[in-house]
């Protein structure tokens, strides 16, 4: 038998996905710890509710330039400039890059940053007219302007490392995010109030940036000269990205405009719900962050093959994962939220209401893997694309609209099922443009593999069904752990049967890793 030994770049890309797995859950961890004191010393009230729409700030801020403008933008740019080097100092060429366009880049950081500070009082009745303190969500959206610098300078030096195959340190800005936040509301939380929380951001967000310093100077380091006449790239070419990221960003201010005239907590009902739910989506986009510097060589290379097997893969395998943990959220939404966020000021009155809310937003998180998946080859080239911003803007309509019908007779609940109607319309939309557009992808195929993982995913929620049934009267930390054991293997079983072979790989990689 002839055993096909796996090449470099296959090696190096299982390597960066498991040192990145392994530093970002431990940042996700402490986000854990973040969220469980937020809800301990704070509960779910006025007051954090203020705290959270002050915290739109840096959820846009991160969205648009980490996530976005400098993940979707630089990491292409930086990755042709390694190409460029074919085998040579790839840092030469990265520098010239970083002499372009940093400087053009830090002026409009720093000038966004400014007016966010100015307009604080604006933002906040805009985001939220019927907050009950105003005040004291102008006093946190203030502190937490400043990350509009510093994600933004963090995004960059992020994309610089892993266009260049470095993932250790961009995969710590979670990590350091969130040991900033911790350190400020676990010290001045009797003080302070929430506004420790909010400092907290702020200071995170500095720690961000120091992570990766040593990094980046290290394996790229600064320039001799600063170009900023050079124009390697247009602050233009940021236009579509920062328009789609913007428009997808939009569905967390609907949630918080429309939830700021429900009864007070209810903002931070639908957050604690969101943050939850999404955990899994973390562990699924990881695969799209690692093999996004390769997807866009493949593309920018003309290999069109190379690039829809790359680009299937992914979407098959963040489609297991998502849709197990779906089924997971959905049978055991009370209990683990009983487990997470159950302390303190957090009462079970609070529990019953984000369990619900979180069982109909895990209805959603397909739509929100598959929308980032998709969107990213649009950007793999040095072409400005609109579709994705057009897309979006679809689902931000879908929305709107279903969330303002159906907020007076369901509340948050309504606000929950308009965000996962609404981002998968996009996600169909990107997946249809797409095949027409970007790449050939196998759509039968496709469809047929993911009708087979929606069966596993039914027959493990119906497994962790029963097992909840049976478990009734254990303690709910038991429940959580035997319940999620039970529809992982469940899940892994019935999608082998039906020839989907994606969740056992992912398992058999990691277990490989380990040995």
């Amino acid at each position: 038998m002839t055993t096909i030994k796996p090449s470099p770049l296959q090696k190096t890309l299982v390597q960066a996905t498991m040192i990145t797995l392994v530093v970002t859950l431990s940042g996700s961890l402490l986000g854990f710890v973040r969220d469980l004191f937020l809800a301990r010393f704070f509960g779910a009230d006025g007051g954090t509710d203020a705290f959270l729409v002050a915290w739109t700030v840096p959820e846009t801020a991160f969205a648009v330039v980490v996530e976005g403008g400098m993940s979707l933008l630089m990491i292409p740019l930086f990755s042709r400039a390694v190409a460029e080097a074919d085998g040579g100092d790839a840092g030469l060429f990265l520098r010239r890059v970083v002499g372009a366009t940093m400087p053009r880049i830090v002026v409009v950081l720093v000038v966004l940053a400014g007016a966010t500070f100015l307009c604080a009082p604006w933002l906040v009745h805009l985001i939220a007219p019927g907050l009950a303190d105003p005040a004291l969500a102008v006093t946190c959206t203030r502190l937490t302007s400043i990350t509009v610098l510093t994600f933004g300078l963090a995004g960059y030096l992020s994309a610089a490392l892993r266009a260049n195959h470095v993932f250790g340190a961009p995969a710590a800005i979670h990590l350091a995010y969130n040991i900033g936040i911790l350190t400020l509301m676990g010290a001045l939380h009797g003080s302070l109030g929430v506004v420790s929380a909010a400092a907290g951001v702020a200071l995170g967000s500095f720690f961000m940036v120091l992570v990766q310093l040593p990094s980046f100077l290290r394996h790229v380091g600064l320039p001799r000269r600063w170009r900023t006449g050079a124009a390697t790239v247009s602050l233009a070419a940021f236009l579509p990205i920062t328009i789609y990221t913007l428009v997808r960003q939009a569905q967390v201010f609907i949630e918080r405009f429309l939830g700021s005239s429900l009864a007070e907590g209810t903002i931070s009902h639908l957050n604690y719900a969101q943050k939850v739910a999404q955990i899994p989506m973390l562990v699924a986009l990881l695969i799209c962050t690692v093999t996004f510097p390769t997807l866009a060589r493949r593309m920018a290379a003309g290999e069109a093959d190379e690039a829809r097997k790359r680009l299937e893969a992914d979407l098959r395998t963040t489609a297991a994962l998502i849709l197990v943990a779906t089924a997971y959220l959905v049978v055991f939404a009370p209990d683990i939220v009983h487990v997470l966020l159950e302390h303190g000021e957090f009462a079970a009155a609070d529990t019953a209401a984000t369990a619900g809310i979180m069982r109909v937003y895990a209805l959603g998180l397909l739509g929100h893997v598959l929308v980032t998946a998709l969107s990213r080859p649009f950007y793999a080239g040095e072409e400005r694309n609109w579709y994705p911003a057009m897309a979006m803007g679809a689902g931000l309509v879908v929305t709107g609209v279903v969330a303002a019908i159906g907020v007076r007779s369901s509340g948050a609940y309504a606000i929950a099922a308009a965000n996962g109607l609404g981002i998968s319309t996009a996600a169909v939309l990107l997946l249809l443009g797409l095949r027409d557009r970007m790449v050939a992808l196998a759509l039968p195929s496709l469809g047929l593999a993911g009708l087979r993982l929606v069966f596993a995913a039914g027959g493990a929620g119906g497994a962790g069904w029963l097992v909840s049934r049976w478990l009734g009267s254990w303690p709910a930390l038991a429940v959580v752990l035997i319940g999620g054991v039970v529809v992982l293997i469940v899940f892994a079983g019935l999608a082998r049967l039906a020839g989907v072979d994606e969740a056992t790989t992912v398992v058999a990689k990691l277990k490989g890793r380990f040995r």
